[in-house]
């Protein structure tokens, strides 16, 4: 398996092996898991998701993808914690490459209850680490009183609020280049 990261260098199985401790625990946990993405974000969650996003890109290059997983498949669980699983998707659905290394994945694992944002190499070096905790940490904590929508919603909004301050507003810069719809694996 070959990945890229939010710095587009390669990961390799070997490297995943280095880099997460294995745990049955985990694996068990997903293998037991019944998926409920889809009973937590109906189809007009879905939309107003993609409204939401489509709000947040509004006047600037920023692109923001959110994925929705029930579990991470059993034929990785066992090799993969869920920011693996998130850089692994981040390169997966493209988010990487994105004209001006403006992507934003917005990962929600559900069986874990964990968040994770994966920014591109144009973001990174513009903006502190503590602003994605904090992003994800109010997403989890909005999940925590079971306001699965509104916490969605508002990870959206606090991520187009941070694109806003380090993209030039232009109007001429709502180019699509990712979904607004978010993608729900289960």
């Amino acid at each position: 398996m070959v990945t890229k990261t939010d710095t587009t260098q390669i990961i390799t199985q070997p490297k995943l092996d280095d880099q997460v401790q294995h745990s049955l625990k985990r694996w068990f946990k997903h293998f037991l898991y019944v998926s409920s993405a889809h009973r937590y974000f109906n189809k007009q969650d879905q939309i107003e998701i993609a409204n939401a996003v489509q709000h947040a890109e509004k006047g600037h290059v920023g692109e923001i993808q959110v994925v929705i997983e029930g579990h991470i498949p059993c034929s990785q669980a066992y090799y993969q914690n869920t920011r693996l699983r998130a850089q692994q998707l981040f390169a997966e659905l493209g988010v990487w490459d994105t004209e001006l290394n403006s992507g934003v994945l917005l990962y929600l694992n559900l069986c874990e209850r964990k968040v994770e944002i994966v920014i591109d190499r144009g973001l990174k070096n513009a903006t502190q680490p503590e602003t994605w905790c904090r992003i994800c940490q109010s997403i989890v904590n909005h999940l925590a009183q079971k306001q699965y929508l509104f916490a969605v919603k508002i990870g959206v909004e606090e991520i187009g609020k941070v694109l806003d301050q380090y993209y030039v507003k232009n109007d001429s810069a709502d180019q699509n280049e990712l979904p607004n719809a978010p993608i729900i694996l289960n």
